[in-house]
């Protein structure tokens, strides 16, 4: 069940696991959505953004018409900052930067997304190396920590635009061929920090929610606390690209 943690008269919001949908099933055999699993004690509810069913994090449902509304506008016209955390395999080639790669859907293999240079549309992410640990075991690759903020909201973004840097994120079973096994953990893709103009009155709502110290998380729970007590930064300027639907 995704765990509540905020809640008002617009507004519920919940850190949402891995392997939840954030919109309603497509066939029978998906697992039921956020709202539907939170309707028996919120009534309805919409989701005003999206994550994809394995990234887990903070997800934004509205609870009225109008909260709906205004919280689509200010995702329109960018007054929404995100953070999110990954762990990825190997190390990225440089200490920060951004990724400038258009993405279109792969027609011959869905879901999955990939880099088009010539018909994609434009999508940028940045992102931070936080810190690196060593291989568990002598046949394993070392792992690393990054800080990242996608400027634009293409489907699985923030997943192919590490995969073509060369880091694929753990647990990636679309990007990430060595991540195909049965004891491959969930998706290390985790949306920790949100700040949302309410809907109502106006103010700021800014929450942080870490991911769990699990498998791959629990290498690197020190950087994690860092990076989620340093949040919030300035919130964006209406111009700043920082916001669109979530990867």
């Amino acid at each position: 069940m995704p765990r509540v943690v905020f809640v008002d008269a617009d507004l519920v919001v919940v850190d949402k696991p891995s392997g939840v949908p954030s919109v309603p099933a497509r066939t029978l055999l998906d697992p039921a959505d956020v709202a539907t699993r939170l309707a028996a004690e919120f009534g309805s509810l919409e989701a005003v953004h999206r994550l994809d069913r394995d990234t887990s994090g903070l997800l934004v449902l509205a609870r009225t018409r109008p909260a709906r509304v205004a919280l689509g506008r200010a995702f329109e016209r960018r007054d929404v900052q995100k953070l999110y955390l990954a762990v990825v395999r190997g190390r990225p080639p440089a200490e920060a930067g951004e990724i400038h790669r258009p993405l279109a859907a792969d027609r011959t293999r869905p879901p999955r997304q990939r880099v088009d240079d010539h018909g994609g549309k434009p999508a940028t992410t940045r992102w931070r190396l936080l810190a690196t640990g060593p291989a568990e075991h002598a046949f394993a690759v070392e792992q690393s920590l990054l800080r990242i903020e996608p400027f634009t909201g293409r489907s699985h973004q923030i997943r192919v635009h590490l995969a073509s840097l060369g880091c694929p994120i753990a647990g990636d079973r679309l990007y990430d061929e060595d991540a195909c096994g049965p004891a491959t953990p969930p998706l290390a893709l985790h949306a920790v920090a949100i700040d949302v103009p309410h809907p109502t009155t106006g103010g700021r709502v800014t929450l942080v929610a870490p991911p769990p110290p699990v498998p791959p998380w629990h290498r690197f729970a020190a950087a994690v606390t860092a990076a989620s007590a340093a949040w919030p930064n300035p919130p964006p300027s209406a111009n700043s690209g920082r916001s669109g639907p979530d990867p």
